[in-house]
């Protein structure tokens, strides 16, 4: 049987834990545990949440998102979170981690900002680099904002607030990219990674891939023909490469075609040690493409 003092020191512990699950907070310093699949919603649950959340990203600086394979560890985190915030088939391990684990807290980032569908190989598919328009990503910021607010209603205001301004901030590149592509001698990019397709739909440019959806993919040697021919037709100067895709096939091309090469960053994964954000990449891949396409 308890004694008072240890009755009473059990019912404040009770107590303290019934509070933190009411307000959505872990129990270890107070901040909402949240999980991001991808450096894009990690930026953004940053962002919105502020001081208020942990956010955890499951990539390492520098390693692709795709080939994301999950430890024991980094599995536990996302069933203990109070919120995952990841995309269906963008990383299959993540899929599975979620639908074993965290059906209950998990957002689902399509569900409010549907993919476009591709068609790769032959088969259909969904673009998952949303993100690339930053106008999708200011509404999936907002609904972040709106999970949060209700798993801590406390600082439901600041959630919003916060979401508010990142809303804005987003606005102003969205602006930037239509101002700054809206006379150019050229519309069309080539690009060693087809990830730009939201960014091209939305300022009115033509993709023009020299792979797949996946960075990895090796083109065969009549799609590099066929792109030489098509790059010479427009008279492309620049073929695009990214940081984190050997440069070997787009530097081929681009000699085959007399252009050269410069980087255009899908933002998938921040380099090692970079001190860049998706607001900073998003304004320098700007500098890049006005620069490829001879804008005014």
């Amino acid at each position: 049987m308890f004694t008072r003092p240890l009755a009473l020191a059990a019912a404040a512990v009770l107590a303290t834990g019934a509070l933190a699950a009411c307000s959505g907070a872990d129990a270890s310093d107070g901040r909402l545990s949240v999980v991001a699949a991808a450096y894009p919603f990690q930026w953004i649950s940053e962002r919105v949440g502020g001081g208020d959340v942990k956010v955890t990203n499951l990539v390492k600086p520098g390693a692709e998102p795709h080939d994301l394979e999950l430890t024991a560890a980094q599995t536990a985190l996302i069933a203990d979170a109070k919120l995952v915030v990841y995309l269906p088939k963008f990383q299959p391990a993540v899929d599975e981690a979620v639908t074993q684990n965290a059906k209950d807290h998990a957002f689902d980032v399509a569900a409010v900002q549907p993919l476009s569908d591709i068609v790769e190989d032959g088969h259909a598919g969904k673009d998952p680099h949303v993100w690339l328009d930053p106008t999708r990503l200011a509404t999936i910021a907002d609904q972040v904002a709106d999970r949060l607010a209700k798993i801590d209603p406390t600082h439901a205001d600041g959630y919003r607030t916060r979401a508010g301004a990142l809303h804005a901030e987003l606005d102003a590149i969205d602006k930037e990219y239509a101002a700054g592509l809206k006379t150019c001698q050229r519309t069309e990019i080539v690009t060693a990674h087809e990830a730009f397709g939201y960014l091209a739909a939305r300022y009115h440019l033509k993709q023009v891939g020299i792979a797949g959806l996946s960075p990895d993919e090796e083109p065969s040697a009549q799609k590099i023909a066929e792109i030489i021919s098509d790059a010479k037709e427009h008279k492309a100067t620049v073929i695009f490469t990214e940081a984190l895709v050997s440069p070997k096939v787009a530097e081929t091309i681009a000699n085959g075609a007399g252009a050269k090469t410069q980087v255009l960053d899908p933002i998938e994964s921040l380099p090692a040690g970079s001190s860049d954000d998706y607001a900073k990449i998003m304004r320098s891949n700007l500098g890049q493409i006005r620069a490829a396409l001879g804008c005014s």
